[in-house]
């Protein structure tokens, strides 16, 4: 009988529809009950509403290119810290304690939920992220939820945890900004100490090479060079005053020869031929040396100076010669009493010229004392040249920590500095702060449970036990309801079909059971839908 069943051709669409017929009931009286009792157990679930707020989260009001922020936690990391902080054991317990949350046993759903209330508070609130419309992975705000036995009570209990985020912002902000400016300045403490380390003891190696440092390298350089010049000039007076002690010594001569032959009566002995001779050469020279110098050179000067006084020194002779041939006249009238007087008046010049002398004498010795001393200044200066790349080296060692300290210092006075100013700008509440868009909702609807979702798994599961009932009595019920159904069964064919042949008592009543099969389903029909209705009106 199995293997003749197995050998029945596939039903058509026909004989599915005529099966659906036949089990209409048993597809439909499952769904409509199955349906009725998920419908009618949802109003019994404890219900939950859900309150929501957004907050925003607003950049500082004044523009970063003026005030840095010294506090750049993501949004993300804060909200993080701000949750684990403000949904603490500590904290949650607080509120449930001012709200008088999760009583035990209060209702009959309330003995599936967990025993201790700061978990299920914990459970009961959602935070969630809200992107930038405009800037994918940008985020801007952030939502609050919290579910409640009542829709009051769950608006009461998101305001108070909307508050404490934004408390808790404010504070952390704050708090953390001064955190930043105090650590910057116990760090610029430290900095100013360490620079003020280093620049003591750039201080005390400066002075003890003072003179020999690389920044006077070049005051040295031209201090050397002026010495030098100073030395060449101071050579060449003390080269032209001993060429002046030379001549005052040749002219002290002659003027002793002139004072022995006017002592003596000889008038050659006055030779102003000597002195035109010297006049001459001395003239020489001094064009000589106008073709190779200046007017102002000393040797030039030396040579003018030596022909004027050659010239006046001539003069004197020859006054000297005319004034002793106009005594010698008058000397054997006047007497020797008037010889002697002349005498007298002829040695001024021999007195001028060693007063000269002595003078010339001092002036040299006077340049070679300052000679000795430049000199003595130029060795001091060359010694300090040569220690300098030394020093230059050495500075450069001790330097390299002063400047890394001074760059340290600079750059930590700048960012506490900014700091202070992020600090101010918290201070004022003017950095980053959250604000409300949407303050805590007061919910219409229950959140949990959905009655009108309940009632659609409610009836597909209907729908699915009514069908899986009519499959069953199809496989477990085998009648022969088609002339097709023989085929496999008979190896004949079907020659004649016999109708089904009712009487009228019959037709009445399947007429009556017909009319309360619509009617039923008809009602069920009318109490499906409404119980949708009112379930997706209430939610």
């Amino acid at each position: 009988m199995q293997n003749d069943l197995k050998r029945v051709p596939p039903r058509s669409l026909e004989e599915y529809w005529a099966i659906l017929g036949r089990r209409r009931w048993w597809i439909f009286l499952p769904l409509f009950l199955c349906w009725a009792l998920v419908w009618a157990a949802s109003w019994f679930l404890p219900t939950t509403y859900r309150s929501e707020a957004l907050i925003l989260v607003e950049q500082q009001k004044v523009p970063e290119q003026y005030v840095i922020p010294n506090v750049t936690v993501s949004l993300q990391d804060r909200l993080q810290s701000m949750t684990q902080q403000i949904l603490s054991r500590t904290r949650l317990q607080a509120t449930i304690d001012r709200f008088g949350l999760y009583p035990k046993h209060r209702t009959p759903g309330a003995l599936l939920d967990s025993d201790d209330g700061v978990e299920q508070m914990r459970k009961d609130i959602k935070i969630g992220l809200v992107e930038s419309p405009g800037h994918r992975g940008e985020l801007t705000a952030f939502k609050i939820d919290y579910s409640a036995r009542s829709r009051e009570l769950a608006q009461r209990v998101n305001s108070e945890l909307t508050s404490l985020f934004i408390d808790e912002n404010l504070k952390s902000q704050q708090q953390e900004s001064e955190n930043t400016t105090s650590f910057l300045e116990n760090q610029l403490a430290s900095a100013r100490s360490q620079l003020e380390e280093q620049e003591a003891t750039v201080r005390a190696f400066k002075a003890r090479h003072l003179g020999d440092l690389p920044g006077q390298l070049e005051s040295n350089v031209q201090i050397l060079t002026g010495l030098q010049t100073q030395l060449d000039h101071n050579q060449r007076a003390l080269d032209g005053a001993k060429q002046q002690r030379l001549y005052l010594e040749s002219l002290l001569q002659q003027h002793q020869s002139v004072q022995g032959g006017l002592d003596s009566g000889d008038a050659s002995a006055t030779s102003p031929e000597v002195l035109d001779k010297e006049l001459l050469d001395l003239r020489t020279r001094l064009a000589g040396a106008r073709s190779r110098y200046t007017e102002d050179f000393p040797d030039v000067v030396s040579l003018k100076q030596k022909i004027g006084e050659t010239v006046k020194l001539k003069k004197e002779v020859e006054d000297d010669i005319a004034a002793n041939q106009r005594a010698a006249k008058a000397a054997s009238a006047a007497g020797t009493a008037s010889t002697e007087e002349v005498q007298y008046d002829s040695s001024a010049p021999l007195i001028q010229i060693r007063s000269q002398l002595k003078a010339n004498e001092l002036e040299i010795k006077n340049y070679q004392r300052h000679a000795g001393d430049i000199e003595s200044q130029i060795a001091t200066y060359r010694a300090r040249l040569n220690r300098t790349p030394q020093t230059e080296q050495e500075l450069a060692d001790i330097s390299r920590g002063y400047e890394e300290a001074k760059a340290n210092y600079n750059s930590l006075l700048h960012k506490q500095s900014q700091s202070q100013l992020a600090t101010s700008l918290e201070q004022r509440q003017q950095g980053q702060q959250f604000r409300v868009i949407d303050p805590p909702s007061l919910p219409d609807k229950p959140f949990s449970p959905n009655h009108f979702h309940v009632s659609l798994i409610g009836l597909a599961l209907g729908v699915g036990i009514g069908l899986g009932f009519a499959a069953l009595l199809e496989l477990t019920n085998a009648r022969v309801w088609h002339e097709k159904d023989l085929e496999g069964l008979v190896p004949g064919r079907v020659l004649v079909g016999i109708p089904h042949l009712s009487t009228q008592g019959e037709d009445r009543r399947r007429a009556v059971i017909r009319w309360l099969e619509l009617g039923a389903a008809v009602g069920m029909i009318i109490v499906l839908m409404a119980g949708n209705l009112y379930a997706f009106y209430k939610g």
